[in-house]
C-alpha cells in the first residue's frame, strides 16, 4: 500500500491547517509588517533581509492563500504592486499579541535588555494587557483602536493597517 500523504491544507485539525499557513518564519514576519502599514516589497526586503526570491515566493503565497491581495500602483515609469492584508490577514492579529508575549516571557538576548513591545489603546493612550484589553477604560480594543510601540527600533507609535478590499489580485 502506498504512503500518501495528506496536504496539510487538506487536515481535520483547524491547528495543523493554520500551520500549513502560517508555520514558516518569512510568513509570519511578512504579516507583522504588513499589520503596522508595511506594503512594498522593497520595504519587506530591506526590513526583514530577506531573498528577493524567497519574499516574492511568501508574497504569492500569501495572495493565493487569501491573506493578502496584490493592488497595482504606479511606479516609476512602470506598474508595481502593493501588497495589503485581507480581513483574513488582519485577523491574524491575536496571534501576534500572544507571540509577543510568549517571545517576552521565554526569550532574551544576551546582553540587551528585554523590551517589549508595547500595544497601546490609541483613545487613551495608555498600554493594553493581553493585547485586546484596556484596563483604564475598561473595555475590549478592537483593531482599529490599537497601535504598537517598538522601543528597540523607534519611539514612533505605529498604527495598524486597515485590510483592504479583496478585490484586486492581478
Amino acid at each position: 500500500m502506498p504512503n500518501i500523504k495528506r496536504a496539510l491544507s487538506e487536515a481535520a485539525c483547524p491547528i495543523t491547517r493554520a500551520v500549513d499557513v502560517l508555520g514558516d518564519k518569512w510568513t509570519l514576519l511578512i504579516l507583522k509588517n504588513a499589520n503596522v502599514g508595511m506594503t512594498r516589497f522593497d520595504e519587506f526586503r530591506s526590513d526583514l533581509g530577506i531573498a528577493d526570491n524567497i519574499l516574492s515566493a511568501r508574497l504569492s503565497r500569501l495572495v493565493e492563500m487569501g491573506l493578502m491581495v496584490r493592488v497595482p500602483y504606479e511606479g516609476t515609469g512602470r506598474t508595481r504592486h502593493e501588497y495589503k492584508l485581507t480581513q483574513a490577514g488582519a485577523d491574524i492579529l491575536p496571534v501576534f499579541h500572544t507571540l509577543a508575549e510568549w517571545g517576552q516571557k521565554h526569550t532574551t538576548i544576551e546582553g540587551l535588555p528585554a523590551t517589549p513591545i508595547l500595544f497601546i489603546h490609541t483613545a487613551c493612550g495608555n498600554p493594553l494587557e493581553r493585547g485586546e484589553y484596556c484596563p483604564s477604560c475598561d473595555v475590549t480594543v478592537s483593531r482599529e483602536d490599537e497601535a504598537w510601540v517598538r522601543p528597540w527600533r523607534t519611539p514612533v507609535v505605529a498604527t495598524l493597517a486597515d485590510p483592504a478590499a479583496e478585490a484586486p489580485t492581478s
